[in-house]
């Protein structure tokens, strides 16, 4: 008999199979090899998961899914523990050896590991193949394209605020900026002017309804009916490539081409952190090194419902053939992903800027004042 004290553990996803069925799982495996552990996990909403208080999560939650664009504040506020305190240096190597594009380091602040990057995701390309074939259609390859094929209504892609804004971001990189290089603009003036009119002209054509849908409505539209033929770039879900998931199946593939080159997209994903609050650090870490291993990343997290942060996992046979091959057919998309900055201010810019991207996307203010309006808000986040 087990006398042993039982450790309870509390952890906090977002509420999508990708999100939480893959940890509820890893989570009961655990639970079997370790008897004297208990996890428990909820879940938040898409928007939720973006938007909460690191300080009211760490406070509440021994382990956290979160993603990258919060390591810095995390990091300066010292709400989570680093993993390299507790792990070996020859994992944390192994896991930065099968990154997947910049997820891991998309984690590291100040040389620490802050979270482990057990999740991998970017915008990419998904269509209906039964419907490409039905239609006589022929995939995009170019931004002309692209915008030819939107005209005939069976094109759609996420773009509430936030989606707005990184696909902001990637229209101003193919427009040759360099992001975030400066600390008073996001790129040069003409270029992010140039890039909203760039994206006002996609969306324009596009249906209405786009506005207000993030990636999982339109991958659950896609799936659902016959309505949307092609999406040219939603943060990348490969549950909706798997069968007997959804009514339908999605194939996904690469960016379309501007100028020559393809789109490069912002890196998104998620991964396991520890909260610095936490009063079983070393079974909370082991459990999060758990989650992040290439044997239960490809096996249980996987089979799940999750989408895989190790290379490995993403080059896997198995995986790739239960995913309509994803995986494969993404990785070069993920690794020409761009990474977002990791400066303390970044949070306050983006969530203030989300919407004023989104208000020149829908027509209610013009290019010229919103772009004005982002770079006063960039300068004083580059303050805080």
């Amino acid at each position: 008999m087990n006398t042993k004290k039982k450790i309870a553990l509390k952890g906090i996803a977002w509420n999508h199979t990708r999100g939480f069925t893959s940890v509820v799982a890893t989570a009961q495996r655990f639970e079997e090899l370790n008897p004297n552990v208990r996890i428990t996990w909820e879940k938040r909403s898409l928007q939720a998961f973006a938007d909460a208080s690191l300080d009211e999560l760490t406070n509440k939650y021994d382990l956290l899914i979160m993603d990258n664009p919060h390591i810095s504040i995390a990091a300066r506020d010292n709400n989570l523990l680093a993993f390299d305190d507790f792990l070996s240096t020859e994992f944390i190597e192994e896991l930065a050896k099968n990154s997947v594009g910049k997820s891991h380091v998309s984690y590291n602040v100040n040389n620490k590991q802050w979270t482990l990057a057990t999740d991998a995701a970017t915008p990419i390309a998904t269509w209906r193949e039964d419907l490409i074939s039905k239609h006589n259609i022929r995939i995009p390859k170019t931004w002309e394209d692209l915008l030819a094929l939107t005209k005939t209504g069976k094109v759609a892609f996420a773009s509430i605020p936030i989606d707005t804004l990184m696909h902001h971001y990637m229209l101003c990189s193919a427009l040759g900026a360099s992001i975030f290089t400066s600390k008073t603009e996001v790129a040069p003036q003409a270029i992010m002017i140039n890039a909203i009119k760039m994206y006002k002209e996609l969306v324009d054509l596009a249906p209405s309804y786009c506005l207000e849908m993030n990636p999982i409505h339109i991958a659950e539209l896609m799936t659902s009916t016959d309505e949307i033929i092609y999406s040219p770039f939603n943060y990348g879900y490969s549950n909706y490539s798997k069968k007997n998931y959804a009514d339908k199946i999605l194939k996904a593939g690469g960016l379309v081409s501007f100028n020559g080159k393809r789109l490069r997209s912002i890196l998104g994903g998620a991964g396991i952190a520890v909260s610095s609050n936490t009063k079983h650090p070393k079974i909370a870490m082991k459990y999060a090194q758990f989650n992040a291993i290439e044997k239960t990343q490809s096996g249980l997290y996987f089979d799940f419902g999750g989408q895989p942060g190790h290379r490995q996992s993403w080059l896997n046979e198995e995986v790739n053939k239960q995913s309509n091959n994803f995986f494969i057919d993404t990785l070069q998309t993920l690794d020409e992903a761009i990474m977002r900055p990791q400066y303390y201010g970044y949070m306050y810019f983006q969530d203030n800027a989300s919407p004023i991207v989104h208000d020149a996307i829908s027509g209610k203010i013009s290019a010229e004042k919103a772009v004005n309006k982002l770079n006063a808000i960039y300068t004083e986040s580059h303050k805080l």
